[in-house]
């Protein structure tokens, strides 16, 4: 390869790392080129997954500031660029190293920061982001049927005490007639 390829996938590699809010580190040794494909698919959506070449990609995770990313390059590599819900890619990835043992996650960066693989696994056993949304605004929902219980208590509690000494006073004059 040539000295200006070299240069010009070091820029889009380094640009890769720029614009992902995550990257996924992968070892794909054993993998057909029809299952890679089909992770491929998988991650359509969410992610780019692109077989790289590991002392170019350590120049560009250091050109991108990721420098401490160099360690995990070692084999073959491929990474994952999540654009998308970086959730939903980590559990991608981790089902298809269910089905695929040849697959593994060596780590990768999430939020410009290093994360290991134990990180990426954590982050696939999360719920679904609509899960934990609605789990958020039932809570929330609990919160404000509690307000509005407090609120109006003083309130009711006056009422059933007038009542009290409304059929007290009756009672009274009933008794006394």
């Amino acid at each position: 390869m040539a000295r200006p390829d070299k240069a010009a996938t070091v820029a889009e590699l380094t640009d890769r790392f720029r614009e992902s809010n995550a990257a996924v580190l992968t070892e794909y040794r054993g993998l057909t080129v029809a299952q890679l494909k089909e992770l491929r698919v998988a991650l359509r959506g969410n992610a780019t997954y692109a077989v790289v070449k590991n002392t170019l990609t350590a120049i560009a995770a250091k050109e991108a500031g990721l420098g401490e990313l160099s360690e995990q390059l070692e084999g073959p590599s491929a990474i994952a660029f999540v654009t998308g819900d970086p959730v939903a890619v980590a559990k991608g990835l981790r089902d298809f190293a269910k089905a695929n043992p040849a697959l593994v996650i060596k780590g990768g960066t999430l939020d410009g920061r290093l994360a290991t693989a134990k990180d990426f696994t954590t982050l696939a056993d999360l719920e679904p982001r609509e899960v934990l949304l609605a789990k958020l605004a039932g809570a929330f929902k609990a919160q404000l049927y509690q307000a509005a219980y407090l609120f109006t208590a003083p309130a009711s509690q006056a009422v059933r005490t007038i009542d009290a000494l409304r059929q007290k006073q009756e009672s009274a004059e009933g008794s006394a007639a």
